[in-house]
């Protein structure tokens, strides 16, 4: 998904226009506390004429710690690298591939402690393939699974030190597959982490046991634990789950592929500290909309009526049988959606590739693929709400395949962008750093424009599993990387925040 710098994401006419349409929505609370976080008493860096506030210019920038060039990050700012693939880790086992989704707790004494999914797949055929670098299953849920978490802790005070901050690492989590997204759960307790792929004894390549579910990861865990799959939360392809702090909601997004539609859920439960009691899964629709299709012509900052159909076998034993259960009671279309936040009350997530323009790619079913859309979904009471369209990319030199999202300390927005289409249009997504497809980090101004924080170096991969401290200092997020050592990893990011929007 360069220079954006001339271009808008969303333009400060936008936001204004979307707060006055909700009346008082989550937007609008973002856009009044990225106004309060903005610098005062003169010229900061990253202002430009008309008001934009970005963190400047990105250049390579090697890591405190090891040297490695990972990411381009503007002046000021500098980062250590965690983990990387195949690395040793604390517990004597070997840091697993394929770093993704990540949520950050509080520890003592200002310290973090970091649970990170691993997206390890089988590599096709009808046994087990799954590669050097994964998650031991021996005596877990399922132990021909080699995906799973593994849990960081993280000392700010020693971030100049040779480790970067990293206390220790070890697995906290096994016997799952295709760990993908997932959450932090009600009142931050544990990580929900979620299977983006429905695989079984049925599938080839086959798995001994049934998966496409989430798992619960208590947040103390101090080793590899052997969670129940939430089977009332539904068998699907998992991405990204937020949670409603208040009601104990939690919202769930999937991403089926490409050429299959995907459905946006809520999870009502019984027992919102205790998930495993079992609830209610239900899928967004659109009130006087039956089976609305909203990849594409759909009108930004018009907010849609929300009602939601409830799916009756929430453990089916077909890839796509909640969404096509949902379907059929009226249930909304999206493309692929991946990343889900929840901040001031309301629930961002994205479409990866919905939208009007066009990266040139064609699905299964004849849907062009877009650059990617951000929707907002604010609650009012168990029976409804309002959708609203906030942002869709216009080109893939804005934003292209927006992944992971998050809310920031100070009020802002970063996307992780997952450049995942091949064809472009035609336009450039070359890096002009390392000469391949690019995957940066988008942050969100005060005026509501786009602006590069971060571009991985390193390789082609995706970044992904931004979130924060809780002190607001450090930015943590993962290159995904390969089955190959030192392909991918975990960094912390810091910096002078206070000079822009993020």
């Amino acid at each position: 998904m360069t220079d954006v710098d001339r271009r808008s994401l969303l333009r400060a006419g936008t936001i204004t226009a979307g707060a006055a349409l909700l009346g008082g929505t989550a937007l609008q609370a973002l856009t009044q506390r990225m106004a309060e976080a903005a610098p005062r008493g003169g010229p900061v860096a990253g202002v430009r004429p008309g008001g934009k506030i970005d963190y400047g210019p990105l250049s390579p920038v090697a890591a405190l710690n090891t040297g490695d060039r990972w990411l381009a990050l503007p002046a000021g700012f500098e980062y250590t690298i965690l983990t990387k693939t195949g690395d040793v880790m604390s517990d004597g086992r070997p840091t697993p591939r394929a770093h993704d989704g990540m949520g950050s707790f509080r520890g003592r004494g200002g310290s973090t402690r970091l649970i990170c999914n691993h997206e390890i797949r089988f590599s096709g055929g009808d046994a087990p393939s799954q590669g050097t670098f994964v998650i031991d299953g021996t005596g877990s849920y399922d132990p021909t699974a080699g995906g799973g978490t593994t849990t960081i802790d993280f000392d700010p005070r020693q971030f100049r030190s040779p480790s970067g901050g990293k206390v220790r690492d070890f697995v906290s989590m096994r016997g799952s597959v295709v760990n993908c997204a997932g959450g932090v759960s009600y009142r931050q307790t544990a990580w929900i982490t979620s299977e983006e792929i429905v695989q079984g004894p049925d599938t080839a390549p086959a798995t001994a046991e049934r998966h496409g579910y989430n798992f619960f990861v208590p947040v103390g865990a101090d080793g590899p634990v052997t969670p129940e799959p939430l089977k009332a939360m539904g068998r699907f392809a998992h991405e990204a789950v937020a949670v409603d702090q208040r009601s104990g909601i939690v919202y769930e997004t999937e991403d089926a592929g490409s050429g299959v539609g995907s459905g946006f859920y809520r999870f009502l439960p019984v027992d919102p500290g205790e998930l495993s009691r079992g609830g209610e899964l239900q899928m967004l629709a659109i009130s006087g909309r039956s089976q609305a299709d909203l990849r594409e012509g759909q009108r930004q900052r018009v907010p849609l009526p929300v009602e939601w159909v409830t799916i009756d076998d929430p453990d089916p034993s077909g890839s796509n049988d909640v969404f096509n259960q949902g379907l059929a009671k009226g249930g909304a279309t999206f493309n692929r959606l991946e990343g889900c936040w929840e901040g001031d009350g309301s629930i961002f997530f994205s479409s990866t590739s919905g939208g009007d323009a066009k990266n040139g790619d064609v699905n299964d079913d004849g849907f062009r693929e877009g650059y990617g859309q951000i929707w907002e979904y604010r609650p009012q009471g168990r029976s409804g709400g309002q959708l609203v369209l906030l942002f869709e990319s216009p080109d893939g030199d804005v934003l292209d395949s927006p992944d992971n999202i998050v809310v920031t300390p100070r009020g802002g927005v970063l996307i992780c962008e997952d450049d995942s289409s091949s064809a472009n249009a035609g336009q450039n997504d070359t890096s002009r750093f390392f000469g391949e497809d690019k995957n940066r980090l988008i942050g969100l101004t005060m005026s509501g424009e786009a602006f590069p924080f971060a571009e991985n170096i390193l390789s082609e991969a995706e970044l992904a599993g931004a979130c924060w401290s809780g002190d607001g200092t450090v930015l943590f997020v993962n290159i995904f990387g390969e089955d190959v050592a030192g392909s991918g990893g975990t960094m912390a990011i810091t910096g002078p925040w206070d000079n822009g929007a993020l």
